[in-house]
């Protein structure tokens, strides 16, 4: 039984366009930056916002992959959410979905082959 389709495309990458990469990066950039800066600060929950916000973005831009998901819970340390976590997330998200596309433009598609009805 195959899951239906409308379902199926929330869990596929996007096809990535330079524009998708750019806005990736930036989004992981200002994210991993207000972090930095506002983690001194100590106001509550910002960098839970912060992560929240990153999370949605990012799946918005290029897809959701499970690498986001340990990210974000890495990013509730409260130490480790001052490392660029989140850029090097999406680095490797897009490193993997440029090969996954690579290998897919690679793979050549079978011909149809006639139905023959009886």
């Amino acid at each position: 039984m195959n899951p239906p389709v409308k379902s199926n495309r929330i869990w596929q990458g996007k096809p990535l366009t330079r524009t998708r990469v750019i806005l990736a990066l930036a989004i992981a950039v200002i994210a991993d930056g207000l972090q930095f800066l506002l983690g001194p600060l100590g106001w509550p929950f910002a960098d839970q916002a912060i992560d929240v916000a990153a999370m949605i973005l990012e799946s918005w831009t290029i897809g959701f992959h499970w690498l986001l998901l340990p990210t974000f819970a890495v990013e509730l340390i409260p130490v480790v959410d001052d490392l660029p976590t989140w850029t090097a997330c999406a680095a490797a998200v897009i490193a993997l979905r440029r090969h996954e596309q690579k290998a897919a433009e690679k793979t050549p598609v079978p011909p149809e082959e006639p139905t023959i009805e009886v």
